[in-house]
């Protein structure tokens, strides 16, 4: 959060940084829960802001790792593994 005066009113404005996907954000956690509330009741919509990536793609994606395990023997996934391990240890 930032705090700046506002040079007409002589008012201190508190700015909330927009959440992960651009979407605004309640500053306090009372307000958060109203629009919760809100939103939960049907009295105000949940704006979803899409992340720009083919749904059919995201689920592909989600069994790409899985059908590579499935096919690598044991002794390369164990290659792969000290590999990287090497790689984390040599920072």
């Amino acid at each position: 959060m930032s705090q700046q005066t506002n040079a007409s009113t002589g008012i201190l404005e508190i700015t909330v940084p927009p959440g992960p996907k651009g979407q605004k954000r309640p500053a306090d956690v009372i307000g958060n829960a109203v629009r919760v509330m809100r939103i939960a009741t049907g009295e105000e919509a949940d704006d979803v802001v899409d992340d720009g990536k083919d749904p059919a793609a995201k689920a592909l994606g989600a069994k790409g790792g899985k059908k590579r395990a499935e096919n690598m023997t044991p002794e390369r996934r164990a290659e792969i593994a000290r590999k990287a391990a090497e790689s984390r240890w040599k920072k």
